[in-house]
């Protein structure tokens, strides 16, 4: 009887048919295994985004037999980092040969990459592996830099005045903590405290910050800087925006002439245009003569002011001519798309004083004056004409008056002036004759009443005696006669004879 053989001398393939044996069996546990133990001695390890993370697992034993895989998380949800098929190409095994060293790398570090790791040991079985012995796990924390930072600002141009919002942006950086600051032209601006998201947790941040300028026409050289601070920055990250971009400055208009107005007659005059301190240059200016359009104004290139503005200026040369005369000039300026803008002159003219005797043919108004003080002049001559006639005639009549009172006779003669006066008694009816003889009697004695002769109706001659004519002029007594033309108009009756101590008759015929 042979003796069995010794272990030493069994055959190679004996201890490889005993492991898969015992790996075969399902009561096997880590207790069968005393001597395996699955090592991951890093609790947490940190790495900045891009740099190479590395991260550590070894076995004591080779049995039971099965794969060893690598996963990020925990429970359903975790993920697969390394594995013999299926792996990410970023991650690889430090030492790809050995049978017991499960080490990898993570190359070019992503802030996602953040997490907890793990070193798992599967043992075959009969169906799928089964997951033997699981390690501690590794927390990754990637330390991520903030992208570089944005600046935005409004949708269009704004002019100086109410502020304007500014925003800086950046994302993709780990820790939370991060710093913003605004500077214009270096000098720090009051500013909101930023805001960054996700406000929860996160393996990585954005960060955004707004602040308000209010911009002025010198902004067109302005720069305005978002500046971030962050952990993991050498230094701070700038982003510079030009407010000339956001700027919008409207023109001044000034117009103005050479000579100034008014002007002679037939001058020749320049309108000179100017637009000032505009942004940005894009502007144009035109004529126009009492709102036509014309073509003959010049104009020059634009010019940058010391402040980054610019002035542009136009000019239009016209000869005063008398169709000129208030003619309205405007100056329109196109800026920026913007809506135009205008501003006028009138062309006036001034005209010498008029040559005495000639009139003065002025359109403007001076003319219609003078015409307007001729007739006022003309009126107040014709009016003093009329005075001086009627003041004449008043004259006249009072020195008749006074001849008629002051002749010794009571007699009358005003006969109708004809190139041959007929005698008296041979047409009675071209008489104008009247004849009043009084006597003068004694007041003691009773005086006899008037005795009024009347003529035919067609005569105009009246008597009124007293009685005989006295042979002296001492028996006259005074009759006055006014306006003594006696009318043909038919008879009328005999007026009412005075009494007869009366010594004194008017009579008083009214021509018709």
């Amino acid at each position: 009887m042979e003796a069995p053989a010794s272990p030493s001398s069994a055959p190679g393939w004996l201890p490889c048919l005993l492991l898969l044996a015992l790996h075969a069996w399902p009561g096997a546990g880590a207790q069968e295994f005393p001597d395996f133990q699955l090592l991951q001695p890093q609790g947490a390890v940190s790495v900045s985004a891009g740099e190479t993370l590395t991260l550590n697992c070894s076995l004591t034993a080779l049995t039971p037999v099965g794969p060893v895989k690598w996963f990020k998380g925990s429970g359903s949800g975790r993920q697969l980092v390394y594995a013999d098929k299926g792996s990410s190409p970023r991650v690889t095994r430090a030492v790809p040969s050995s049978n017991t060293d499960y080490t990898i790398r993570i190359n070019v570090t992503r802030p996602e990459d953040a997490g907890i790791y793990r070193c798992v040991k599967f043992k075959r079985g009969s169906g799928a592996d089964e997951e033997f012995r699981s390690g501690a796990g590794t927390a990754v924390s990637v330390s991520a830099s903030p992208s570089a930072p944005s600046v935005s600002g409004p949708p269009s141009r704004a002019e100086p005045g109410p502020p304007v919002n500014f925003t800086c942006t950046s994302g993709g950086f780990s820790p939370r903590d991060i710093a913003v600051t605004w500077l214009k032209n270096g000098a720090k601006l009051p500013a909101p405290q930023p805001r960054v998201l996700p406000e929860h947790e996160s393996v990585s941040y954005s960060v955004s910050s707004t602040v308000g300028v209010s911009l002025t026409p010198g902004d067109a050289r302005s720069q305005l800087t978002c500046q971030i601070e962050h952990s993991t920055l050498p230094a701070p990250l700038n982003a510079t925006y030009n407010l000339r971009d956001a700027l919008r400055v409207p023109p001044r208009l000034r117009v103005g002439t050479a000579p100034a107005v008014p002007v002679a007659l037939n001058e020749s005059v320049t309108f000179t245009c100017r637009a000032e301190g505009f942004y940005p240059k894009d502007a144009s200016l035109a004529w126009l003569e009492n709102g036509n359009e014309t073509n003959l104004g010049k104009s020059s290139p634009p010019a940058e002011n010391p402040d980054g503005t610019y002035t542009l200026q136009s000019s239009l040369e016209v000869k005063a001519t008398e169709q000129r005369s208030q003619s309205v000039f405007t100056c329109r300026v196109v800026h920026d798309s913007q809506p135009p803008a205008n501003v006028s002159e009138t062309l006036r003219i001034s005209r010498p004083p008029p040559e005495p005797g000639k009139d003065d043919p002025s359109p403007n108004g001076e003319g219609k004056l003078s015409e307007e003080k001729k007739i006022y002049i003309a009126v107040a001559v014709v009016c003093a004409v009329l005075v001086v006639l009627v003041i004449a005639v008043i004259y006249l009549i009072r020195v008749r008056q006074r001849k008629g009172k002051s002749s010794p006779s009571v007699r009358l003669h005003e006969p109708e002036k004809s190139p041959s006066p007929a005698p008296q008694d041979s047409d009675p009816n071209n008489l104008t004759y009247a004849d009043l003889n009084f006597d003068k009697q004694k007041k003691k004695k009773k005086r006899s009443t008037p005795r009024i002769v009347e003529m035919s109706p067609q005569s105009e001659y009246a008597c009124i005696q007293t009685g005989q004519p006295a042979a002296t002029e001492d028996n006259l007594t005074y009759a006055d006669l006014d306006m003594v033309h006696l009318s043909k108009a038919p008879k009328r009756p005999a007026p009412r004879p005075e009494e007869a101590i009366s010594e004194y008759a008017s009579v008083q015929i009214q021509r018709k």
